[in-house]
């Protein structure tokens, strides 16, 4: 059977062939694991460290771009954060907004992603088409 350091050190290599490291980081997360497989071995619960509210990646207003949104957990750049945040972190925007303090005023995505977005739909004619879907619903109510 492998050496409890044999298999820290493979799960370590498993999640730093998918996530970038720092040395520091590799040597903090091969200590905690091995630590996690000591006290399985010897029948002890595991102890989950409460996440301590760290220090964002970057500033918040850094972080809100006009092509760009970044991550303030992991600091990854993207279009819009909702799908990172549930995909990567397990979390919801409401969540996120909360743990930061971003007001709900504060949109999740870059401003120039939601410009090209809102000139789609006025391209489309989306805001006349619910416009007279409304129109349509409340007359239809008022007959009844």
């Amino acid at each position: 059977m492998a050496t409890l350091l044999e298999m820290a050190a493979e799960i370590v290599a498993a999640h730093a062939s998918t996530t970038p490291m720092s040395r520091d980081e590799l040597v903090a997360e091969l200590s905690e694991i091995h630590n996690a497989l000591s006290a399985l071995e010897k029948g002890e619960a595991v102890a989950a460290e409460a996440e301590a509210v760290e220090a964002p990646a970057v500033s918040r207003k850094k972080a809100f771009g006009k092509d760009k949104v970044t991550c303030m957990i992991c600091g990854k750049e993207m279009k819009t954060l909702a799908r990172h945040l549930r995909t990567a972190h397990d979390m919801k925007p409401s969540e996120y907004r909360k743990q930061f303090d971003i007001p709900r005023t504060q949109p999740l995505a870059a401003r120039a992603y939601s410009e090209s977005r809102r000139q789609m739909a006025v391209d489309r004619g989306l805001g006349e088409n619910l416009a007279k879907a409304r129109a349509a619903k409340s007359k239809a109510k008022t007959k009844k």
